[in-house]
């Protein structure tokens, strides 16, 4: 089955009607074919396809001259209604199509007959294939049929449509510039990261100059931290079944957790999360009322099962540190510190250049209040501490009802990157269910014991996330303070290294990471390969150089800035470290 998105807007139809004549297209290639589905989807359509043999990029050339010819013939979308029975029939050679019409609730369905090409389709469509506007077809990737690993694989053709060709060519040209973008690619070209499928699908091994990027992230997380009034903790990456049974995991979550260890003979699993860790340490002593609110935060490695088709490089990965925080909390404390994370959370995001959000408030569904936990005054009270907050700061959210967990309320902070993207970082999020769970409590004024609140909270959402989202919103010419080498020292001829030691020297006693370039290489090739590394600054040395104690200052940008005193460059440079630039 296909069918266009809720919104039926112009452009989904278009889309959606595209991916028939594409489907038709594929058809005339392959008569053989059986057809999964077509929908349209953000920025383009998709279909899949159980084809006698695998595509190559060559045939969506073929594919594109077929549709061409369908959209000249303007033929007809005609809308069908038949009964399941003639359904059965008309797909009869088509399994996808059956098991699809079975599971159908109602004795009739329709069909959509464009050309010589029939599909089991909910609609709408345009009127003919001559109203799809401008297509391209993007690229070839595998698909589980209804995403089941143990269903067959499809082969999945992705295209887009616009109703111009001037909206389908700035499509593009957006497509390219991401492609260039692309963390995966450049993680490998800067040699920051390596992935290695023999020794296990998405796990992360971080090489020398990703690793030192990823201590100055720590290292400027811990420093926040630490000032904002947080303790840090560290906890275990394993621990025994009886925990995970308290915290609902191996009920709500196992599907998502490895299989277990045993370990004198009792079952052992790694840790999908950090916070039942947390709870432990909480629960090492009664607490009182004037120890509140308690703020621990980990840089805590997790793992979690990913299906094999989901990886995608960094963003999506097996083995993860999730830059994590609890805040544990008297209830009337609540509102001062959500207000406290919130900001807290939007400053170390525009310490590495987000400026842009979009912030999502999922609550609980009005329609089903029994199926969370916690007392409605619990979740009032939570919702309004965390509308409050974005109020307070002039943050507009949309309201996402239904979309709360069980367990409490959340704000999302999706960061905007250079490209206008979206990614889901940061959450704060309630939570009634574990303090209950594990019994947490504390002494309060009136010396009788009482329950905490607790919220989770990640600004970064994990390392490796924010590290791919850093690089392909850089393009991964990082800012100088997270640059592996700042500086690059290009000695014109050997005579000239000495003095570019020298250099080297009091760059490297002002704090910077500085790196000479002496191999017996042209100039010019020495400089192409620092901006290849994005390095942000080259300093070329001559004759006149080590006459006047000075430099010539090139940028990353191309941009030559010509001979300063060495003087001059090391207040430069200082100051983009201090601003962070």
């Amino acid at each position: 089955m296909s069918e266009a998105t809720g919104e039926n807007t112009r452009l989904d139809t278009m889309r959606h009607s595209a991916s028939h004549v594409m489907a038709e297209a594929v058809q005339a290639l392959f008569p053989e074919a059986k057809f999964g589905i077509g929908p349209p989807i953000e920025d383009g359509f998709y279909y899949d396809f159980d084809l006698p043999r695998p595509l190559v990029p060559e045939d969506l050339a073929t594919i594109e001259e077929n549709m061409h010819k369908s959209v000249a013939a303007k033929a007809p979308f005609v809308r069908e209604e038949i009964s399941k029975d003639k359904a059965r029939q008309i797909f009869a050679s088509q399994p996808y199509k059956l098991e699809l019409i079975n599971e159908l609730p109602d004795q009739t369905v329709t069909i959509y007959r464009s050309g010589s090409f029939v599909d089991l389709c909910r609609g709408p469509h345009v009127s003919s294939t001559g109203d799809i506007g401008a297509f391209k077809l993007l690229s070839i990737a595998g698909a589980y049929w209804r995403g089941d690993e143990k269903r067959p694989m499809l082969q999945r053709i992705y295209g887009t449509a616009f109703e111009t060709q001037d909206e389908l060519d700035a499509y593009l040209k957006k497509l390219a510039e991401i492609e260039a973008r692309d963390h995966r690619r450049l993680v490998k070209q800067l040699d920051l990261i390596s992935f290695h499928e023999e020794a296990g699908a998405g796990l992360a091994y971080w090489h020398p100059k990703g690793g030192l990027i990823r201590v100055l992230i720590e290292d400027y997380w811990r420093k926040r931290h630490l000032e904002g009034g947080y303790d840090i903790v560290f906890t275990p990456h394993i621990g025994r079944a009886h925990l995970w049974e308290t915290s609902g995991h191996l009920g709500f979550y196992k599907e998502s957790m490895y299989s277990p260890m045993e370990i004198d003979e009792q079952d052992y699993y790694i840790k999908p999360m950090n916070c039942p860790f947390h709870i432990m340490i909480y629960k090492t002593k009664l607490r009182s009322y004037r120890e509140l609110p308690l703020r621990w935060a980990e840089l805590g490695t997790v793992y979690r099962y990913e299906r094999s088709g989901t990886l995608h490089g960094l963003l999506r990965v097996r083995g993860f540190t999730q830059d994590d925080a609890h805040i544990i909390c008297a209830p009337e404390q609540i509102e001062d510190e959500i207000a406290r994370v919130l900001d807290f959370c939007l400053s170390i995001l525009q310490a590495f250049g987000f400026e842009d959000y979009k912030v999502e408030l999922s609550v609980r569904d009005p329609q089903n209040p029994g199926k969370y936990a916690g007392s409605d005054a619990m979740w009032q009270q939570a919702e309004r501490s965390l509308v409050k907050a974005l109020e307070a700061r002039g943050l507009p959210h949309e309201r996402k009802e239904g979309e709360a967990v069980f367990y409490g309320p959340k704000i999302d902070i999706k960061i905007k990157d250079v490209l206008g993207r979206f990614w889901q970082c940061s959450t704060i999020q309630f939570d009634f269910n574990l303090p209950e769970r594990f019994d947490m409590t504390f002494v309060g004024e009136d010396g009788k014991e009482r329950r905490p609140y607790m919220v989770h909270r990640a600004l970064m959402g994990s390392l490796e996330r924010f590290f791919g989202v850093l690089v392909e919103h850089y393009s991964g010419a990082f800012p100088v303070w997270l640059s592996p080498v700042q500086v690059m020292i290009i000695p014109i001829a050997d005579r000239h290294v000495d003095y570019a030691r020298k250099v080297e020297a009091q760059l490297k006693a002002d704090g910077l990471r500085v790196q000479i370039d002496a191999r017996s290489e042209r100039m010019n090739s020495k400089i192409r390969e620092a901006q290849l590394q994005k390095i942000p600054f080259m300093l070329v040395v001559g004759d006149k150089e080590v006459a006047e104690e000075a430099v010539s200052i090139r940028l990353r940008s191309g941009e030559d800035l010509g001979r300063n005193s060495l003087a001059e460059f090391r207040i430069l440079a200082q100051t983009a470290v201090e601003c962070r630039k």
